[in-house]
């Protein structure tokens, strides 16, 4: 799986996926070849993890900023108010 593919891999499909994936490599047993591909498949599903706890972090730091900058106005308009 790669591209579009990876792309439409919610959050929680591609952690289980590495999850299995990590799972089957510390269980051993399987060939360098397959290690290999398994590793290179964590990877990818390590990235997708990542891009999407990386815009999880933006929104929330966007909300976060929005609020402050709505108490801020809130604050100076009540002092504005109060003569402040």
């Amino acid at each position: 799986m790669t591209g579009k593919v990876e792309e439409a891999l919610s959050y929680e499909q591609a952690r289980d996926e590495l999850i299995e994936v990590v799972r089957r490599l510390e269980a051993g047993g399987t060939s360098l070849e397959e290690s290999l591909a398994l590793w290179e498949r964590g990877e990818e599903l390590a990235k997708v993890c990542r891009r999407w706890l990386e815009g999880a972090r933006a929104r929330l730091d966007a909300a976060l900023a929005e609020e402050e900058e709505t108490e801020a106005a809130a604050d100076a308009e009540g002092s504005r108010e109060t003569g402040e």
